[in-house]
């Protein structure tokens, strides 16, 4: 009986991930302008850098860190899907706390959602070839596309067609919604908290560091590429840092449920969340543009 509660609890984690993955996507898609997006578009430089920072740069970083540090292949998953997952909804608000463009950062983030539909699980099949042995491990690729469809691209598709064609509503619900998908972020923080505590008190330390080589390694990268504009700089950094840990979960719950991928991007995301308002505060109250040398 006390198995069937857990599995009951775990399908209930799994559903508000869902849940609030969709509600962010819905609000930023509610909070998004046809024109600042069509300008993002049209910039073609922005598109570039963002691809190469999060689909290729970051990729390679992540599997560069595991052949270091090689951890157990399960752990290797986790890491693996965060690398290939970019576009969190949770980096606008640190993106705003750090004074950079959030019409941007969202214009940018439904690019790369746009994008992940279909380059995340390419990416995830070529690094697990390489990574691991044919037979070692199985993902549903097809369900993975499904999935980034149905809780990423329809909810965002969804909530700009409305901002369109309801302007007045969408401006008047936006702040509510953005309540909503904030509280049912936090509640699922804490359920996940409650389902994984244990397993995150096992972590290893060297996990743990791996963890946050990645994070700053990501900040990093988003430095690299961020561009001589200040905000939009700023944006960057921001948007590559923070992975989209919700829809990595979601990934990894679908396929290796119960499995330490699950517990490593559960502990990736909190370190995420704690990691992107301090480095978020730091922006703010250090000029460290300046040490770029950024114009």
């Amino acid at each position: 009986m006390k198995v069937k509660c857990g599995m009951d609890f775990l399908t209930i984690v799994k559903f508000m991930a869902a849940l609030s993955l969709v509600s962010l996507m819905f609000w930023m898609g509610m909070k998004a302008k046809f024109v600042d997006v069509l300008a993002s578009a049209k910039n073609l430089k922005l598109i570039g850098l963002g691809v190469l920072a999060n689909f290729i740069l970051v990729p390679i970083f992540t599997l560069g860190l595991l052949h270091i540090f090689p951890p157990h292949n399960l752990v290797c998953v986790g890491f693996l899907v965060l690398a290939v997952c970019p576009g969190a909804p949770v980096g606008l608000p640190f993106v705003a706390i750090a004074r950079g463009d959030v019409s941007v950062a969202i214009s940018q983030m439904i690019i790369l959602c746009t994008i992940s539909v279909f380059l995340s699980p390419l990416l995830l099949g070529l690094l697990f070839k390489y990574l691991f042995k044919e037979d070692d491990l199985v993902i549903d690729y097809l369900k993975v596309i499904q999935t980034l469809f149905l809780i990423q691209i329809l909810p965002l598709t969804l909530g700009f067609f409305l901002h369109h064609k309801a302007p007045i509503f969408a401006e008047r619900s936006i702040k509510v919604l953005g309540m909503l998908s904030n509280l049912l972020l936090i509640i699922t923080v804490l359920l996940i908290l409650r389902v994984e505590y244990e397993t995150l008190t096992m972590i290893r330390f060297l996990d743990w560091m791996v963890m946050l080589i990645l994070f700053f390694g990501s900040l990093g990268i988003g430095w690299l590429c961020g561009g001589s504009d200040k905000r939009i700089h700023t944006t960057m950094v921001i948007t590559t840092g923070i992975r989209n840990a919700a829809i990595a979960l979601v990934i990894v719950s679908n396929n290796f449920s119960g499995t330490p991928a699950v517990t490593i991007v559960v502990a990736h995301s909190l370190l995420c969340i704690l990691g992107g308002f301090s480095f978020a505060y730091f922006l703010r109250l250090v000029p460290i543009i300046k040490l770029g040398q950024v114009k």
